[in-house]
């Protein structure tokens, strides 16, 4: 990939975000609303291999950033179930934009599970930050007094063009058999570089680069093992809003499918207005929505993505309501929830090839937005937190009662 290095240059967050239209208007709502918005920009985003800053300040104008986030740092305090449906009417109008909001949503929380101070340095300072995130480790942490020095790259940093914060991957140890243990580190963008590297065929304009370090220095009041996080042994102290309790690892998986629910809901709708009045080729009818074929594959589509929607939704019930009880969840549900992540994945990319197939060739041609969904869904379906091959293994271990973890954490 042809690599381009720059710094991160990022608009700074309005405090504005925070609910400006009245507790009477509801979060889903305002993420139908920008719909229009989200569209009319796609293309652009597309092909700038970014989300536009009016699309992204439209976004935080409306608290769209910030859905989980709990009240007491600005954010909303929704619950997951609302994050899902939230993002999934963004990723209804464009998978990319949809995309870039379901991580910095999702990393944004991460930090409020950090320490007091940490959260302070975050959200204090610059209210209305937005945060991106990478699981994977950097090539170089060395332990030094009061923190870590770490150098290296973390690929794949969706939203970190338009983030302030990163919570990153980061070894700090070693386990007896010489595997790492790794952790997450709060750092600000302003300390990495960003390498223009995300030139790819779908998502596109999530805008997923590579973030360096060079030597840069973590303090260990913004390090967080991830063992402790994957057992919800959370470093922040105040806990009082229910998302402070919510299950770290089943939400990082159960939120990558969001913008997939959305893109399969946008290939419906396309189908039913053009689709529908398409004639058949070398057939006798002159509209698809005539042919018995034709109904049968969109009934079938559509079944795929509502039951994808009802495993998003009662692993939604599992994590929202283990986190109103202050209760975590049993490895059982996790290793369930991992299977809901995967499999609702691979419905609603299979609902959107058989409705490519319903519309027909003329889906693949550049001005249609249907090649843009299928590209975009093959990409987001294939995040290693979604892969439906994984989830299958994971899931049946458990249900065997096998100790042994396939996922670490």
């Amino acid at each position: 990939m042809h690599s381009v290095a720059q710094q991160s240059n990022v608009s700074e967050p309005t405090a504005s975000y925070i609910d400006p239209l009245g507790p009477q208007k509801s979060i889903v709502e305002r993420a139908t609303r920008l719909q229009s918005l989200v569209k009319a920009n796609s293309q652009a985003a597309e092909d700038a291999r970014r989300v536009g800053d009016e699309t992204i300040a439209a976004l935080q104008r409306e608290g769209l950033f910030h859905i989980a986030v709990p009240e007491r740092l600005g954010g909303a305090g929704a619950n997951f179930r609302t994050f899902i449906d939230a993002v999934s009417e963004i990723g209804r109008a464009d998978g990319g934009t949809g995309w870039v909001v379901a991580l910095l949503n999702v990393c944004t929380w991460f930090a409020t599970l950090f320490s007091e101070r940490a959260q302070a340095e975050v959200f204090g300072k610059t209210p209305g930050a937005r945060v991106c995130g990478v699981f994977t480790m950097p090539v170089q942490s060395e332990r030094v007094d009061g923190g870590y020095r770490v150098s290296g790259e973390w690929w794949y940093g969706s939203g970190s063009l338009h983030a302030q914060w990163g919570t990153l991957g980061i070894k700090i140890g070693e386990n007896a058999d010489g595997s790492p243990i790794t952790a997450l580190a709060l750092i600000p963008l302003s300390d990495l570089t960003i390498r223009d590297t995300w030139h790819v065929a779908g998502m596109r304009a999530s805008g997923s680069n590579t973030l360096v370090a060079d030597n840069v220095f973590v303090p260990d009041h913004r390090v967080q093992a991830f063992a402790d996080m994957a057992a919800e042994n959370y470093a922040r102290e105040w806990a009082e809003e229910p998302n402070y309790h919510a299950s770290f690892v089943p939400v990082a998986e159960i939120v990558l499918v969001a913008v997939q629910i959305g893109l399969a809901r946008h290939a419906v709708d396309l189908t039913l207005q053009k689709g529908a009045g398409k004639p058949v080729a070398y057939t006798v009818f002159s509209e698809a929505r005539q042919s018995p074929a034709h109904q049968i594959k969109l009934a079938e589509a559509m079944c795929d993505i509502d039951s994808a929607y009802l495993l998003v939704a009662r692993a939604c019930a599992d994590i929202d309501g283990a986190a109103l009880r202050r209760e975590k969840l049993d490895l059982m549900t996790r290793a369930r929830v991992r299977m809901d992540t995967g499999h609702a994945a691979k419905l609603c990319r299979e609902s959107i090839n058989k409705l490519l197939s319903v519309n027909g060739a003329g889906s693949f041609a550049l001005a249609n937005p249907l090649q843009r969904i299928w590209r975009d869904s093959e990409i987001a379906s294939r995040h290693a937190f979604v892969h439906p091959e994984m989830a299958s293994l994971i899931y049946g271990r458990a249900l065997f009662g096998i100790e042994e973890l396939i996922q670490p954490y």
